[in-house]
């Protein structure tokens, strides 16, 4: 996989620096051959050549004696070059602003080597023609230089094509050569990428380090970063999948238990010797275990629609303190509580919560259930309200420390919990339903010392 990425990285350069070569040629070509095409026509008005063949509209005769017009006089002074007008055999005939040392007659030899080479005083020459005479114009220190040289096409094609392929090929190396380089580069940590991504899939889940990172710190810190999550989570998800094996085994033998006994009293019923007092025993004993497997099973299904964030809140404006007093009486009216200790203190009478009734009284219940039940018949409860928060502390046997962090878990009883009363949702429900209202459970214990709970709710 590595050296597969590394040849189509290469590839890709090489493909680029082939690209921007023949690019780059035929921009040249093209330049070039517009300005083959276009250039007289643009440069027409500052060019020398151009000048000398249009100057002989400036010149006239008189007497038979060419002669340079008053406005040629001005547009050479302008153009900052002088004339010598020559008659066939080579003898100046006339003249505007020449140098005084300038030559009277001219060979045609002079004639080729100037207009070819310059002269000494680095003066550029152009050739006109006017009737049966030539003339010469000459620009000193001329921005154009006329510069010969010998050209063989087919020399020049054979080297040119020679030179431009011995250049293609050194471009091509050095491409090959720095992208080879580049692409080591890029492939090992994205071939590192990969393989994490293949180890995720894996669920190899176990944080590595690279030790040259560069510009794709980020991603590999991010990677890491998602190998954490997941490893957590799946760690979350086995023990999570754990316990519901073992709340589906508790569940399982809470079930028969019940089942058991409403199947024998069923047959006892169906036995004649059985008196009436016997049978309304029987009955009273099945509705009670019937009741107790319907409230499992509201349990369960409660849980799982909290669980999945599908029980909807029917928030009521509540006075909170009010609210929690009735709940506390209503506990101490239950035979079952009658004799035990429980207080309530209220210090916010105004205080308003947006609760739902039902599912906040079955928090709540739950609590202070959970330390009359998992205590001492002698056990004191205390039940206290605030502006934003509500208190159940107890002084029973407290929770073991191995078991704080997983009290709140489904399905999970702890290991100092003789009572096995209940389906072991009951806690798990009420902080699925504090925090579905946006609140917080905070819980503070000390074995042989008590348990304090605390809801908080910010409105």
């Amino acid at each position: 996989m590595k050296w597969k990425l590394t040849g189509r990285y290469l590839f890709s350069v090489l493909s680029i620096v082939f690209i921007v070569i023949f690019v780059n040629l035929f921009v040249l070509i093209g330049v070039l051959y517009y300005q083959q095409m276009n250039g007289n026509e643009n440069f027409s008005a500052k060019s020398g050549e151009s000048y000398a063949r249009e100057f002989s509209r400036y010149l006239i005769t008189e007497n038979g004696q060419p002669v340079v017009s008053e406005e040629g006089i001005k547009s050479l002074e302008a153009f900052g070059g002088w004339l010598q007008v020559l008659d066939q055999n080579g003898d100046v005939v006339a003249n505007a602003l020449a140098p005084n040392d300038a030559p009277t007659h001219y060979s045609p030899i002079e004639l080729v080597h100037i207009y070819k080479y310059m002269d000494d005083q680095l003066t550029t020459y152009y050739i006109g023609q006017f009737k049966d005479y030539s003339y010469l114009l000459g620009v000193k220190d001329s921005a154009e230089q006329r510069i010969v040289f010998m050209f063989n096409a087919s020399s020049f094609l054979s080297y040119a094509s020679k030179a431009f392929f011995a250049m293609t090929i050194a471009d091509l190396i050095i491409a090959a050569l720095v992208g080879l380089l580049f692409s080591i580069i890029i492939t090992r940590p994205v071939s590192y990428m990969i393989d994490r991504i293949s180890q995720l899939k894996e669920r190899n889940f176990s944080v590595q380090k690279m030790k040259r990172q560069g510009i794709f710190k980020p991603v590999f810190s991010n990677l890491n970063d998602v190998s954490g999550t997941l490893l957590a989570h799946e760690e979350e998800r086995t023990k999570l999948e754990k316990m519901r094996e073992e709340w589906i085994s508790n569940v399982s033998h809470d079930l028969k238990t019940p089942l058991a006994s409403i199947q024998g009293y069923a047959e006892l019923l169906r036995e004649h010797s059985t008196t009436e007092a016997e049978r309304l025993d029987y009955a009273e004993i099945i509705e009670r275990k019937s009741v107790y497997m319907k409230e499992l099973l509201d349990d369960f299904n409660l849980t799982m629609r909290l669980r999945n964030q599908e029980m909807p809140l029917h928030r009521e404006e509540t006075r909170i303190e009010n609210f929690v007093r009735e709940i506390v009486i209503d506990v101490l009216n239950d035979p079952k509580y009658s004799d035990h200790s429980i207080s309530f203190e209220g210090s916010a009478p105004e205080a308003i919560w947006y609760i739902d009734r039902h599912l906040m009284k079955r928090a709540i219940m739950n609590f202070i259930n959970n330390s009359i039940i998992h205590n001492n018949s002698d056990i004191e409860v205390s039940v206290s309200v605030a502006d934003t928060n509500i208190i159940i502390e107890d002084n029973g046997k407290g929770i073991a420390p191995q078991d704080m962090d997983q009290i709140f878990d489904r399905y999970y009883r702890g290991a100092n919990t003789e009572n096995i009363y209940g389906t072991g949702l009951g806690l798990a429900i009420s902080r699925d339903i504090v925090e579905a209202h946006g609140g917080k459970i905070k819980l503070s214990s000390e074995a042989g010392r008590g348990t304090k709970v605390e809801i908080q709710i910010e409105e």
